[in-house]
């Protein structure tokens, strides 16, 4: 097996460097080529370190060995060392300037590091040497395109029509760089040009689009009706002639077309799914309402087409839910969840509409059911959080954030906000003392953490204690976060409690611009501090917004 790994990899060696160096048969040589197989042998074998240092024995012993310093260049780039690789293959290539793959090479070297002016130089050389190539022709286009130079792009594209004649790809290519450069008279011509001599349903449907593009839909349409005469099933060219027929308001063979197009068993779910919901985004409210048994039929049928598909039944069930059938979309998207079990979108779609439905029983449920196909994915924890917490389960968010800290121990934007729930609902369930120690805790690992130093200097000023130090911290979060209405609120009460109710007042005035308005509580602290500064008849107006706040259920 040995024998025939290293004479299979002998070929490998001559096949990569084509005629090659004609080495003398002398003893040292032949070593030399032992040694090169073995390298080649180690690199092949993923033994980077080991093919560099055989490597480079041998371009010390014989530095004019073309072949051993492509292969350190090789190697230098199997393990990301650019600018290794850059001058090893540079120095292969001036030893044997007419091998074809040490430029090629190096030219794949110049564009890791965006060096575009050495990569094109580098190709251009190739060109000459190598002119029926005609993938060094299209990397040379990328890279002109890339740099803006559409003439010398052209120029390439010109000449791959010279040497491999028209084809459809060129064609296409030619006439977008005439786009880029805003000249569609030319550009149409390239296309009117191809068709002259070529039948295409690809190109007639790029004529179909330009001329549609350009307002003349009739002969749009009769560019799309040729190319569907040329290939009946051509997508592209029967959404044209849909699209003819949208714009000219003829709604019946407009959707007699999107029934075959999403009917279509050739043409992917996702370019249906895309295309309806672009149709959807761009037309008028009164569209959906008019067709919407047209519509419904449509994503019916992409959903009988593709039951299992994700996109299909994902998209379907956004339809139902944005036109209001809240069941349907339920049922669509909890479909596309058991369908596709290992798809984190799936789960995650279907757990986000539970809560914004605020289905707060079938949201932890099915929080809890993501949790054992997704362990490590903490927004499921955040969720069947938020579901807790409208149920008033402080006892379950206490749990839930001690199973989100053991799966993220040392992810600081995990265990913070976890521990800060915490000290939070040890609060809520009346345990002030634990509720602190959590708190502190919080604050050791992060001082600036506004949430916690909110929470934690409001609770202290309900207190009455240690008021200069909640006021510290209050004064904190406004700095860092100056439009948050709650923190302005708990600052502009500390305020109030220390009795400097003129500084207080103009926080509640910032803070009522940035929504505490919408707080009950907000309002009545803004009160007091009116009250306290004996401008009773502005405090009235408050006390009256907080008491119709409190009978709208808004604390």
């Amino acid at each position: 097996m040995r024998l025939v790994r290293r004479i299979i990899v002998s070929l490998i060696i001559l096949t990569a460097l084509g005629a090659g160096q004609a080495y003398s048969q002398t003893k040292d040589n032949w070593r030399l080529d032992g040694r090169l197989i073995d390298a080649v042998g180690a690199m092949s074998d993923g033994q980077f370190e080991k093919a560099t240092k055989l490597l480079d024995e041998i371009v010390i012993a014989d530095p004019g060995n073309d072949a051993a310093w492509y292969y350190k260049g090789m190697c230098a780039l199997y393990v990301r060392d650019v600018k290794g690789a850059q001058d090893a293959l540079k120095k292969a290539s001036e030893i044997d300037p007419a091998n074809y793959w040490y430029k090629d090479r190096l030219a794949l070297a110049y564009s890791m590091t965006g060096e575009d002016d050495l990569t094109i130089a580098t190709y251009e050389e190739l060109l000459k040497e190598y002119p029926k190539k005609n993938d060094i022709y299209f990397s040379l286009v990328n890279l002109y395109l890339k740099g803006n130079q559409f003439d010398k792009a052209l120029a390439a594209m010109d000449q791959i029509e010279a040497v491999f004649g028209k084809n459809e790809s060129v064609t296409a290519t030619k006439y977008d760089i005439l786009l880029r450069q805003n000249k569609p008279a030319e550009a149409l011509k390239v296309l009117q040009d191809y068709n002259k001599e070529y039948s295409s349903a690809f190109v007639l449907t790029k004529l179909g689009d330009h001329t549609l593009a350009e307002y003349n839909d009739s002969l749009a349409l009769v560019y799309y009706k040729e190319a569907l005469d040329l290939q009946g099933d051509y997508i592209p060219a029967l959404l044209g002639e849909g699209e003819v027929y949208r714009i000219r308001r003829n709604y019946v063979d407009y959707f007699s077309i999107l029934d075959k197009f999403v009917d279509d068993g050739q043409t992917e779910p996702q370019a249906k799914a895309q295309y309806l919901g672009m149709l959807l985004q761009r037309s008028e409210p009164r569209f959906v309402q008019n067709f919407r048994p047209r519509l419904d039929s449509l994503y019916d049928t992409i959903v009988a087409r593709h039951p299992s598909d994700s996109t299909a039944l994902k998209s379907a069930g956004m339809y139902y839910y944005a036109t209001e059938r809240i069941d349907k979309a339920k049922n669509l998207i909890r479909l596309n969840m058991e369908k596709n079990p290992g798809s984190l979108d799936a789960t995650a779609t279907y757990v986000q509409m539970l809560g914004y439905q605020s289905d707060w029983d079938a949201l932890i449920t099915a929080s809890d059911s993501a949790l054992v196909r997704f362990p490590k994915e903490i927004s499921f924890y955040e969720m069947k959080n938020a579901a807790l917490y409208n149920k008033k389960d402080w006892q379950g968010i206490i749990d839930n954030s001690m199973k989100m800290i053991a799966t993220a121990p040392g992810d600081t934007s995990v265990t913070i906000p976890a521990l800060a729930n915490i000290g939070d609902m040890y609060y809520e369930m009346g345990n002030e003392k634990e509720a602190f120690t959590y708190y502190k805790q919080v604050l050791k690992s992060n001082p600036d953490y506004s949430p916690t130093l909110n929470n934690y200097a409001y609770y202290l000023a309900l207190k009455g204690k240690s008021l200069k130090k909640a006021c510290a911290m209050s004064k904190k979060t406004v700095d860092r976060n100056p439009d948050n209405s709650t923190y302005l609120d708990t600052y502009g009460w500390i305020l109030h409690l220390l009795g400097k109710n003129q500084d207080a007042k103009a926080v509640f005035k910032r803070a009522m611009i940035y929504g505490a308005k919408d707080s009950a509580t907000c309002l009545g602290h803004y009160a007091a501090v009116l009250e306290a500064l004996g401008e009773y008849d502005l405090a009235k107006v408050y006390r009256t917004q907080e008491a119709n706040k409190k009978a709208e259920g808004k604390d």
